[in-house]
């Protein structure tokens, strides 16, 4: 089976995940093809080379797990919508076996883990097929302030499948080009601040960012736990929310329906959207261009604008200032808490971010050949969370995000959620200087820890462009909903077409 873009296996590659089940319940599919099909897509579109090299590793056991799913297909048991369906996972979340989970550095590579994290073990209990794990920007994109997202020490550059000059974004980067690739149709990211919502929005496809908490975050190697998630990314609204049943443990607050049903397109009639322009609009005319054609799609189907809807401390929370000194505190502590935990005695590695640091400059003509560690050096001159520095920007940071900042604009517009741009265009990969400045809209949901959404509204040149939806704390069912509804009125599929370069008129 031949993709237009001349991978093979691209009929089932960029297939949702219903279309997938009614193959595999119709007999017209089984899961060892699937399987088959994106393996050998891996190989050809994402091996070394001048490729998206979005999947550091696959699982060796990929194909006898399927054949699992179908010998258990064939006797009468089906777990679920994702039942022989293959997935990737970012590599800070353990797996069992041989995978484990790096983070991209070298300091964790071959480095067993006791087992799968709880977000990935819910996922296997629901049917699916680990394929593999996907590459990230090391450690979470948390190392160094000049930083190239995409790269690890272990997995190289990972490239956005639109255009190969172009970034992925980060740190979620590999997840986000391989389910763009038609590499599988469902893959795990993690995110702190912009870290899914992102690569989402360059790579063209969907990512939740769920309400902190919602989501079981053990098992991933942590950057900051008061903003740490564990969320999905997918072609679809319905596809990242048939995984949210499967990540989301009952008694979490899980409405009695799940959250697939609210993905269903239903009339966005009388729904209101709050239109956040200040700090996320003006960066980038044409990436506004589209963000206007969608909410005019919206106010056709019946949504109510409230526009403007501005949060009030965006330009606070880009300053980025309070916000630094709590990722610093926050990784220095749960770091040496993780690491000291890990198993594996003696082979287990470095045991705290000072010996990790020392790996580095240890290794330096790979670790350190495109960048430095300055966050890391900065973070160890942190003095533990009960220094009043940390607490009070804490304090500080919370305040900015929630009362003074998301629930400020959702009080004075009385919206059901929050729209605006999640971030322009991708930008070339530069591994000389570093990823450029640019803005992005990630940080009022991510400091709150509310749930937030990016979802593709078109493309410039074609490159994705992404608008994001927030909404109150636990109101994934609402932002499911809404993201349907406009995902339905926009009618936006993008396909990738694996470009050297884009061209500039």
């Amino acid at each position: 089976m031949t993709s237009p873009d001349g991978g093979t296996g691209g009929d089932v590659c960029f297939a949702s995940i219903a279309e997938l089940g009614r193959g595999l319940g119709s007999g017209e599919l089984t899961s060892v093809e699937i399987v088959t099909a994106a393996l050998e897509r891996i190989a050809e579109l994402d091996a070394e080379g001048p490729s998206v090299r979005s999947v550091l590793a696959v699982e060796p056991g990929a194909l006898g797990e399927a054949t699992a799913r179908d010998d258990e297909r064939r006797a009468g048991r089906v777990r679920g919508p994702l039942h022989g369906v293959p997935i990737l996972v970012k590599d800070n979340i353990e797996t069992r076996g041989a995978l484990g989970a790096s983070a991209g550095s070298l300091a964790l590579l071959g480095v067993a883990t006791e087992g799968d994290a709880p977000c990935v073990a819910r996922l296997r209990e629901a049917g699916a097929i680990l394929l593999g794990k996907t590459n990230l920007s090391e450690w979470a994109n948390f190392r160094s302030r000049h930083a190239v997202s995409g790269w690890s020490a272990v997995g190289g550059q990972t490239r956005n499948p639109h255009a190969l000059d172009r970034s992925p974004g980060g740190s979620s980067s590999g997840s986000g080009a391989a389910v763009a690739a038609g590499l599988a149709s469902l893959a795990l990211g993690t995110e702190t601040d912009g870290s899914i919502v992102c690569p989402a929005a360059l790579n063209g496809v969907v990512g939740l960012k769920p309400t902190h908490g919602l989501v079981p975050s053990g098992g991933v190697v942590p950057l900051a736990p008061s903003q740490d998630c564990v969320g999905p990314l997918g072609r679809s609204v319905a596809d990242v929310a048939l995984a949210l049943d499967a990540l989301v443990p009952a008694g979490s607050g899980v409405p009695a329906s799940g959250y697939a049903v609210h993905a269903t397109p239903t009339s966005l009639d009388g729904v209101r959207i709050g239109v956040a322009r200040m700090q996320y609009s003006g960066a980038c005319p044409s990436a506004d261009g589209l963000f206007e054609e969608a909410l005019a799609a919206a106010s056709a189907a019946g949504a109510i604008l409230v526009d403007p809807a501005d949060i009030p401390t965006a330009g606070e929370l880009a300053a980025f200032a309070d916000e630094m000194v709590v990722l610093s505190f926050e990784l220095h502590d749960s770091l040496d808490r993780y690491l000291a935990a890990r198993a594996g005695g003696r082979d287990a590695g470095p045991r705290s971010l000072a010996e990790v640091v020392a790996l580095n400059d240890a290794h330096a003509e790979r670790e350190l050949r495109l960048f430095g560690q300055d966050l890391f050096l900065e973070a160890l001159g942190t003095t533990g969370l009960s220094s009043p520095l940390y607490l009070e920007a804490l304090e500080r940071n919370r305040a900015r995000a929630r009362n003074r900042g998301l629930d400020a604009a959702f009080a004075s517009s009385s919206a059901d959620v929050l729209m605006m741009v999640t971030t322009g265009p991708a930008w070339p990969i530069d591994q000389l200087n570093g990823d450029p400045s640019v803005v992005i809209s990630s940080s009022p949901a991510a400091v709150a820890g509310y749930p937030t959404l990016s979802l593709p509204i078109g493309a410039v040149s074609g490159l994705p462009v992404g608008a994001s939806l927030v909404g109150r704390p636990f109101s994934e069912p609402t932002l499911l909903r809404v993201a349907a509804g406009l995902e339905r009125e926009i009618g936006v599929v993008l396909r990738p077409s694996f470009r050297p370069t884009v061209p500039i008129d």
